[in-house]
């Protein structure tokens, strides 16, 4: 089995994948343009890519040996999941594996946005000595206002508790407090009442823009803003024209609604010119810790599915993992479409070839079906031919002991 890692994946990624007995690893140290990458791909079952690598239809469509992509980093925007799916290539990312990194820049940034270190750094470079208590401020007995009380809200929460903040949180569900935590009663009093607003939600049709001119509008005078989640929650404008404004007294942006796609192409937006801005280039999860946690936890799921079918925590296929493979049994691996009569299609064929069933799970989820099979006795190519030329069947493969 031969797997390709991409844009320098942690090298603890070699090592989970060198559990597959026989496996052929090849690196490369950036993301490859589509041409490069189709020529890449030839031969390769398991693909471990970041985030600059763009996975098309197109570029599935060159690449019939593969069995699935692990996104090495929190999210899959990268990948068109839907034609992954179609043709039966799981799908899998790391997305809890950053979750302190995260969290500690963004305490972090609290305590330098409060301190005003964007404006002095500013003026200290230019010469200016500006040594002065006015409008610097510790962070204890502050408010501090999370929108996303998943895992990075959650854990922040914790660590900002610790450093004597009065946390308030929203979240779209109902969610258990951590320490003094404490659930604002909407979005608009959240806004309303805290010294620092950050947000930890994903992109969404709901959460895209949400922090618009109103929004932002709605926020204290002299408060700031804090986005180390996805770069299209916040109107980078409307944001400039209230750090220039002095609306918001500081904001810390991690993440943009355009950026650059490599080292060599110019950054631009509007934030560039607001001295109040503390600027960062998407690197909450940019510690060696978390790069180390997602080559492991993103690794692992590419050996369970490889080795034995586990499809668990794919962010395209139903959810399954039958366990180890019993010595002596094969396990035989349908996606299909999810109709009436596949099931019974699969057993049928399985029990004319005089095989035994030993273990049968399935899952289902929208249009697509997942069955792990496990028989006694040798399975032959003509079955699996005659499962894959079956109705519904999108992709059928083995795994035995």
């Amino acid at each position: 089995m031969k797997a390709l890692l991409l844009e320098n994946v942690h090298g603890d990624a070699d090592d989970v994948l060198g559990q597959i007995p026989g496996v052929e690893i090849e690196r490369i140290g950036h993301a490859l343009d589509p041409d490069e990458l189709k020529a890449a791909l030839n031969g390769v079952a398991l693909l471990g890519i970041r985030s600059r690598t763009r996975i098309t239809e197109d570029i599935l469509e060159a690449a019939p040996d593969l069995l699935a992509i692990g996104c090495f980093c929190i999210g899959t925007n990268q990948v068109d999941l839907e034609a992954a799916a179609k043709r039966g290539i799981a799908v899998f990312n790391a997305p809890f594996a950053n979750t302190r990194s995260v969290a500690e820049l963004t305490l972090a940034s609290t305590v330098m946005l409060m301190r005003g270190i964007p404006q002095k750094l500013a003026a200290i470079k230019r010469g200016e000595w500006q040594k002065s208590a006015v409008g610097s401020h510790e962070v204890r007995s502050k408010k501090l206002g999370i929108i996303g009380y998943g895992n990075i809200g959650s854990q922040l929460s914790v660590l900002a508790s610790g450093h004597g903040m009065h946390v308030h949180f929203h979240d779209n569900e109902p969610k258990l407090a951590h320490g003094n935590a404490r659930p604002a009663a909407s979005l608009d009093e959240l806004l309303a009442i805290s010294d620092v607003v950050t947000l930890h939600v994903p992109s969404t049709p709901q959460t895209r823009m949400m922090m618009d001119a109103a929004a932002i509008g709605k926020m204290k005078k002299g408060a700031f803003l804090i986005n180390h989640a996805r770069g299209d929650l916040v109107d980078v404008a409307a944001l400039a024209s209230a750090l220039k404004s002095g609306h918001l007294a500081g904001a810390a942006i991690d993440v943009f609604p355009v950026e650059p796609a490599s080292k060599d192409e110019a950054f631009e937006s509007p934030l560039r010119d607001c001295e109040t801005a503390l600027l960062t280039p998407h690197i909450g999860g940019s510690t060696e810790e978390a790069q180390a946690a997602i080559g492991m936890d993103a690794g692992l799921k590419l050996v369970r599915y490889a080795m034995r079918g586990g499809s668990a925590k794919s962010v395209n296929f139903p959810e399954l993992d039958a366990g180890e493979l019993a010595d002596g049994r094969t396990r035989i691996l349908a996606l299909h479409g999810n109709a009436p009569g596949y099931l019974s299609t699969l057993t049928r064929e399985i029990s004319d070839a005089g095989l035994n069933i030993a273990a049968h799970y399935l899952n289902t989820v929208g249009e697509l079906g997942y069955v792990s099979t496990d028989v006694e006795g040798d399975v032959s190519p003509e079955l699996l031919d005659h499962l894959r030329q079956a109705t519904g069947t999108i992709r059928i493969r083995s795994i035995s002991a």
